[in-house]
């Protein structure tokens, strides 16, 4: 058992582990201390100043980012003389700062917006012009640099050095003229730079990918679980669901992640949107015409062709790795266990190294749940191991293919040409959010799906740790639903009517 000691913050006892700091166990607390050096996922740089504490006992004020509590120690967090040092440093970081608010894309989410509102609200006593410096800087793929914004905090230069160890960035000139820059003839170039515009307090680094966009008052955020990469990292999806669209992807903190997230994973928000989306259910008649319908009149169309065949023989499922546990065992309880389904195969892109590793978080599996679907294979009686199949449909001889589509295109590069060659196979019903379905007018039937930010359900990750899609976006598309609630209405269809 480690060691702890306890100490009063703001006269209450607390107790913490050995070497804790008093921001660390302040944020444990609930107990607000204004920074903007510190980060939980960096190291203690003590170089903004503003988290002054007082110490009883001792003659200065000092910063709590570095400060180890000790058995005994009394701090205090709201002091007068503590509120004054949170003022003048405050100050000082606005010396030089642009009036960029109504135009900064930081605007929301700033610090020194919210520590203004907070420990400020007064008027500035400093009377000379503010130092310009170089703004709009291209430093990276999805990054803009503008230099006046920034406060030298360093937090960007320590994730340069401490996790990514790209050393990209580093600090030039001196005084008032300092500045955060890359190194001459480079650029960052890794797929980690957006983590810099998370942790960047004020707006100096900006995405270009979310840049203009949206105000982030107007964004609401839910939990969910990347469905980028078998890693599962925690994150936050932001969205505006009145207007029916989504904006990003950022970090949450979690077990698989830490603080971070990759860029390729950021990218995982656009396929929810509604421009690249299957927005409405689809069928074919008797005579092969295609017809638009809703969810009811493709459930009754799938129902009656399944009543029609011998599904052990004729009825062929193909299965991607990008679902939830709960939807893969509705799935197979109906499919394999209630019709007897023997011809299961499992839809993986052609290209993946599933083994790759970045030595970060980015895995070459790029499936959110390929350890959920395994167990599900495995508990059905279904093969073993990770295998790509999609060859053996055309194969099988089926008369009737189900494809549960991977959600996530861009983790997915042969889907498009994929689904062009099952739309050649004799019946096949599409569960999918991918729109290309619907272009493609071969299509017979199709079903639109929700997306991971739209459902409820467990990812299990290349670690064998579930991570929880919890508080989902309502569907933007009116007829989309997940895996569970289509073989429900599939099961509720064909029994109770025996359409035989």
């Amino acid at each position: 058992m480690s060691e702890t000691v306890t100490f009063k913050l703001n006269g209450k006892d607390v107790s913490v582990p050995k070497g804790t700091t008093v921001m660390e166990a302040a944020r444990r607390e609930n107990v607000a201390i204004p920074h903007f050096c510190w980060h939980p996922g960096l190291s203690v740089a003590g170089v903004c100043r503003f988290c002054m504490v007082k110490v009883e006992g001792r003659p200065k004020l000092e910063i709590s980012c570095n400060l180890q509590a000790t058995n005994g120690m009394d701090v205090k967090t709201d002091t007068d003389e503590a509120k004054t040092a949170h003022k003048w440093a405050l100050e000082f970081h606005l010396v030089n700062h642009p009036l960029d608010c109504p135009i900064c894309d930081q605007a929301g989410e700033c610090g020194l917006q919210d520590y203004y509102m907070s420990v400020g609200k007064y008027p500035s006593q400093m009377t000379r012009p503010k130092v310009l410096k170089p703004k709009i800087l291209d430093v990276g793929r999805d990054l803009v640099l503008d230099t006046e914004r920034c406060i030298l905090c360093t937090r960007c230069v320590r994730f340069e050095e401490e996790v990514t160890k790209t050393g990209a960035l580093g600090i030039f000139d001196r005084g008032d003229r300092a500045i955060i820059g890359t190194y001459p003839e480079t650029k960052i170039d890794h797929n980690y730079q957006t983590n810099l515009v998370d942790i960047c307090p004020v707006g100096a680094f900006t995405s270009r990918d979310f840049r203009f966009k949206q105000r982030v008052w107007f964004l609401k955020d839910k939990p969910a679980i990347c469905p980028g990469c078998s890693t599962g990292c925690s994150v936050n999806v932001y969205g505006k669901p009145e207007t029916r669209t989504y904006f990003r992807l950022k970090p949450r903190q979690g077990e698989a992640n830490g603080h971070w997230m990759c860029d390729k994973g950021r990218e995982t928000y656009r396929h929810l949107n509604q421009d690249v989306r299957l927005r409405g259910a689809f069928t074919t008649d008797a005579k092969g015409h295609r017809q638009d319908t809703n969810f009811a009149g493709a459930i009754e169309s799938l129902g009656k062709r399944l009543a029609g065949v011998n599904p052990a023989s004729d009825v062929a499922l193909l299965v991607s790795a990008q679902h939830t546990n709960e939807e893969y065992k509705s799935l197979f309880d109906y499919f394999v266990g209630d019709l007897g389904i023997k011809n299961v195969y499992q839809w993986r892109e052609p290209t993946e190294k599933i083994d790759d590793f970045d030595g970060l978080l980015y895995r070459g599996d790029h499936n959110a749940n390929t350890r959920g679907l395994q167990d599900a294979l495995k508990q059905n009686g279904i093969g073993s191991g990770v295998k790509n199949e999609f060859d053996f449909v055309a194969k099988s001889g089926a008369k009737i293919v189900i494809a549960i589509t991977p959600e996530v295109p861009s983790t997915f590069p042969s889907l498009n040409r994929q689904l062009e060659s099952l739309t050649e196979l004799d019946f096949v019903s599409f569960w999918t959010l991918a729109g290309t379905v619907g272009d493609n007018k071969k299509a017979k039937h199709a079903i639109p799906m929700k997306g991971f930010a739209e459902k409820k359900g467990t990812f299990t990750n290349h670690d064998g740790k579930s991570g929880e899609l919890a508080a989902p976006f309502p569907c933007p598309v009116v007829d989309g639903r997940d895996i569970s609630e289509i073989v429900a209405a599939l099961k509720g269809w064909r029994p109770t009517h025996g359409n035989k």
